[in-house]
């Protein structure tokens, strides 16, 4: 074996292994202490992989095998690679570099391009859409807001996947054509935004991994000058790297194997954007030599909600071995062992450590709008037991569902943030808070830095106890609590450290660096995220929603492999629950339509009275209707991209149409009858169906009906209120 484990090696450093590993499971200890060659770690969701590797990297380290200037950590996102510095400082070690790909190769971008090429770097390009546009026309291309956003989409696939315009025609088998286009124009159209962006002189992020892939082939200074560097690696999640990053990491790597990888194929849900979980099921191939360990003790989720998570991939797993042996008996060639490169790897089988906790609740309801209300007033229940509202969470397949979501935790007095909505460090209080923050370190004294930041924030609106009041007031509130909290968890942390010196300069630098990464502190509030977006993330209620067949799988998932992704994305939203867990569906989307809706294939045998899937709902998803034709805005003739918008029949961007006495007579309406009715005012109407009335002046009960949110059953209950509101004559 190429590895070397010096856990025993170190009899005489006794104190140093108590202290970097004393705290680790067995199986944690053996990543920790395995610090040269190939390793390879399989690790579970909840199974305390960050906590593995970073104090792999510590002991590395402190045990003098480590220089920390020659270690580089990757990952996939900033606020990771943030988390991972933090965790690598409070256990003494600094100097290491913990970055994503695009950071990490930027970095080695711009310090090399001089000598490399020579003149000025290009600028970087934050957004595609802009040249998009611009090279559609070029062609003479007709596009819309979401056609921009499905070609960026498609040509990031392209070059992540390190095709060229020239190349990339050979590899769209299979692949749905994006935004309507035929794929000849696709790579018109990709040659086309690569011209514009030489014109202007600007690359993107890929070009940033692929320019620096071609200067380290190119140049053998430059790659001698890296990996004189770096001398180790780690590389997290690495189920979703693509094949650019895994070239880059290669050129990174030469030809040693100082190499240790982390990920888990089940959580593989990234391959629309080039990811693939093949380098990691590979592994072993490319180092015949590595040490591979298995995270399984789940440390995160009770038992019952593991159990949930072992049982969906376990049903699919079944499925597979099911039909290899069909194959068998019908005469075909069962391998033994099914190969990598098929959808569907073998899972790890998780184990909990925590107590037993409720079991997963699983309810059925009539309409989107009754599930949101219901989700509300079970989230208001356990906010009511003392559950932190920072500690629950409501994910759903796409960003579109979060409207309903939204207008019941509001009409229900709840608080809430949705991800990927205002980031935290560019509110406005934030921004104030840091500057005084910043004025105050240069004269502060004394070493309690938490009653510091309290005494400062408090000229700000802090105060211990927090405003009854909900809208503006409080939200400001409450991102100066989460600063505050904050400034005790780090103080905490600092103190476990022997020597350690904490002052509000340090509290200060602490913030700037998770302002750079945003890497924003827990803000009181439910979370309302895509399934996507939760990666990563864990809380102690967690509420799955719209897990509805054409949802969960989604509708455009038509083949075996992209059903198995919607299955290991539904896993991912089951793991991030510690405690408490429910999952629901509903059968119409709008109140009084007809109840057609299904719930998803994944839960057959799971919930409660279901028998296990047949055959018949375990591969592709059904044939799709063909889609209805893209709506346009009445008022510019644009094409509307969101679901709202077609709601309303108009841009977000163009104003309203209606005249103001009749929509806020609506609203008045509205809220009459609910509060009569003792439901939510979204349930009777919502703002966006009462805009579109408002703004269509229906004047029969057929017109009515044509408005979008305006079931047979409202029409029956609120029909004629509503048209003598919206054909009243004027005064």
């Amino acid at each position: 074996m190429s590895q070397t484990s010096i856990a025993g090696d170190l009899g005489q450093e006794q104190s140093l292994e108590e202290r970097v590993l004393g705290a680790l499971d067995d199986e944690q200890r053996s990543v920790a202490s395995t610090l040269t060659g190939p390793l390879c770690v399989l690790a579970g969701a909840g199974t305390g992989k960050t906590r593995a590797i970073t104090h792999r990297i510590a002991y590395g380290v402190h045990a003098g095998v480590y220089k920390p200037q020659q270690v580089l950590a990757v990952t996939f996102t900033a606020r990771a690679a943030a988390e991972m510095r933090t965790r690598l400082r409070d256990l003494g070690v600094a100097g290491v570099q913990a970055r994503t790909f695009h950071a990490a190769a930027l970095r080695q971008l711009q310090f090399f391009w001089p000598q490399a090429i020579g003149g000025q770097l290009p600028g970087l390009l934050d957004h595609k859409a802009t040249l998009i546009a611009d090279a559609a026309r070029r062609l003479r291309l007709s596009t819309d807001r979401a056609a921009i956003r499905d070609l960026a989409s498609e040509i990031e696939w392209a070059k992540v996947s390190m095709l060229t315009p020239d190349t990339y025609l050979a590899k769209t088998a299979g692949r749905p054509e994006p935004a309507g286009f035929d794929f000849t124009t696709i790579a018109r159209l990709f040659q086309a935004y690569e011209d514009v962006k030489t014109d202007r002189n600007v690359i993107d992020f890929e070009d940033v991994l692929l320019i620096t892939i071609g200067i380290l082939q190119e140049d053998p200074r430059v790659a001698a000058a890296v990996r004189a560097q770096y001398r180790h690696f780690v590389v997290d999640e690495y189920q979703d790297v693509s094949p650019l990053q895994q070239r880059l990491l290669q050129l990174w790597l030469g030809d040693r194997q100082e190499l240790c990888v982390v990920g888990d194929s089940s959580q593989t849900i990234y391959s629309f954007t080039g990811a693939t979980s093949r380098h990691l099921l590979e592994f072993t191939r490319k180092f015949p030599e590595a040490d591979v360990v298995k995270l399984v003790r789940d440390y995160r989720s009770t038992p019952e909600v593991v159990k949930l998570a072992n049982d969906l991939l376990a049903a699919r797993t079944r499925e597979v071995d099911a039909a290899a042996r069909r194959r068998e008996a019908l005469g075909g060639v069962a391998p033994a062992k099914k190969s990598v490169r098929d959808s569907w790897a073998r899972p790890l089988e998780l184990i909990a450590q925590r107590d037993s906790g409720p079991p997963p609740s699983f309810e059925e309801f009539t309409d989107d709008e009754a599930e949101a209300a219901g989700t509300a007033r079970r989230i208001k229940a356990l906010v009511d037991d003392g559950v932190p509202a920072s500690q629950i969470a409501v994910l759903y397949r796409t960003n579109g569902q979060s409207e309903a979501y939204e207008q019941a935790l509001a009409a229900a007095g709840i608080g809430y943030q949705l991800r990927g909505g205002e980031r935290f460090f560019a509110r406005r209080e934030v921004r104030d808070a840091i500057l005084q923050l910043r004025a105050a370190s240069r004269t502060a004294g004394g070493d309690d830095v938490p009653q510091l930041v309290r005494d400062v924030l408090s000229s700000l609106g802090y105060s211990a106890e927090g405003p009854q009041s909900s809208g503006a007031v409080r939200e400001r509130w409450e991102s100066l609590a989460a600063l505050v909290a904050l400034a005790d968890d780090v103080a905490a942390t600092r103190r476990q450290i022997p020597g350690a010196q904490f002052t509000l300069a340090d509290f200060v630098s602490e913030l700037d660096e998770r302002a750079a990464a945003q890497h924003a502190p827990t803000v009181e509030g439910v979370t309302l995220a895509s399934l996507h977006s939760a990666k990563g993330l864990e809380w102690d209620a967690v509420f799955l929603v719209g897990l509805s067949e054409g949802l969960m799988p989604i509708s455009f998932a038509n083949t075996e492999e992209g059903v198995d992704e919607e299955r290991r994305l539904l896993y991912v939203g089951i793991t991030r629950a510690r405690k408490h867990l429910a999952l629901s569906w509903s059968t119409a989307r709008t109140p009084g339509g007809r109840a057609s809706r299904k719930p998803t294939r994944f839960l057959d045998g799971l919930r409660p009275d279901s028998a296990p899937a047949s055959s018949g709902r375990t591969g592709a998803a059904p044939k799709r209707r063909k889609a209805a034709a893209p709506a346009q805005c009445r008022s510019c003739g644009q094409m509307l991209a969101s679901g709202a918008e077609r709601k309303v029949g108009r841009c977000s961007d163009c104003p309203p149409a209606y005249d103001e006495a009749t929509f806020e007579a609506l609203r008045q309406w509205r809220l009459k009858v609910a509060t009569e009715s003792g439901v939510p005012a979204f349930v009777v109407f919502t703002d966006a169906t009462l805009v579109a009335i408002a703004e269509s002046k229906p004047a029969d009960p057929r017109q009515l009906s044509a408005v979008a949110g305006v079931g047979a059953s409202k029409l029956d209950r609120y029909g004629e209120a509503v048209l003598a509101i919206i054909n009243e004559p004027d005064d």
